[in-house]
């Protein structure tokens, strides 16, 4: 494996891809998967981009199929999504402002000949949060067919990402990121780019995989798409990660409780609710019920 985008050294640890990600807001990791992974995961999901329709709209692409669920439809999808390196490397970029990170989406897409280029977007405008200083998402572009330039491969704006994308001007000059089955492109959702088009006579297709801040609202309603039925069959990470662990503070809860209880097998129908607070607030409050335990020793509750 090798990575691409400076060039960074080989082999890709997690800090090598966050580094890159921070510098140029993007990185090409060569060969992050087997390519006999990714011809698996495309067999599973032949189905879907047969019967999947083709999008309404100019921003999603009216020559482009799109789908999620990939998890449900494909379980050798958990290991793009749970893939080590990327996953390290997503949560050491995220987790200066969450707790813990999450599955933002899972989705297969097809661009057909004839697609037009998409409208070059930065994903981070979903949420309505500050932007130059925060970054809500990592995504990534795994491929099942040769992304090429002249198929639509995905067009990344380098520098366009952090502080930058405040910027007025973005710079006319994208690099179209050519991609062989089993190679990924990871690039933060503060980075501009965008699908090329597709002037051949083949069909790219690929699916993308995003982590977002644990308190974000994901693209993806991930509670809908893995309800408690389906998450029972995945391993305790890949449950976490797509919703089934609270957020502090109480964020996300059920019943007051980490929804992870609704995974048991005799889900509590009121198991009563549970303080789950950050540090700070813990200390906070404690000092509090030790103050108003102090008063209440004292006769001296509620006494101003």
């Amino acid at each position: 494996m090798s990575i691409e985008a400076g060039i960074a050294p080989s082999p890709p640890l997690a800090s090598n891809i966050a580094k890159e990600l921070q510098t140029c807001g993007y990185s090409v990791i060569r060969g992050a998967a087997s390519p006999e992974l990714i011809r698996s995961i495309e067999r599973d999901l032949a189905p879907a981009f047969e019967t999947a329709p083709f999008c309404r709209g100019g921003f999603y692409g009216e020559r482009t199929k799109r789908f999620g669920r990939l998890l449900l439809r494909s379980a050798l999808t958990e290991r793009l999504v749970l893939h080590a390196e990327i996953l390290a490397a997503a949560e050491e970029i995220l987790r200066p402002w969450c707790d813990t990170i999450q599955l933002n989406l899972t989705q297969g897409l097809s661009l057909h000949p004839g697609a037009l280029q998409q409208f070059p977007h930065r994903d981070q405008d979903m949420w309505q949060g500050v932007k130059g200083e925060v970054e809500y998402l990592v995504n990534v572009m795994w491929p099942f067919t040769p992304y090429e330039r002249a198929n639509g491969a995905t067009l990344i704006w380098p520098g366009s990402h952090g502080a930058a994308a405040l910027a007025a001007e973005t710079g006319d000059h994208p690099l179209a990121i050519e991609l062989a089955p089993g190679d990924a492109l990871v690039f933060l959702g503060s980075t501009l780019h965008g699908a090329g088009a597709n002037r051949s006579t083949t069909t790219r297709r690929g699916m993308i995989v995003s982590y977002c801040l644990g308190w974000l609202k994901p693209y993806e309603n991930q509670w809908l798409a893995y309800p408690p039925a389906i998450a029972r069959r995945f391993g305790s990470e890949l449950a976490a990660l797509v919703g089934y662990r609270q957020h502090r503070p109480n964020l996300g809860n059920y019943e007051g409780l980490c929804p992870s209880v609704l995974l048991g097998p005799h889900p509590p129908s009121l198991p009563g609710a549970t303080d789950a607070l950050r540090g700070e607030q813990s200390d906070a409050l404690n000092s509090w019920m030790a103050s108003q335990h102090a008063a209440r020793g004292s006769g001296q509750e509620g006494v101003s």
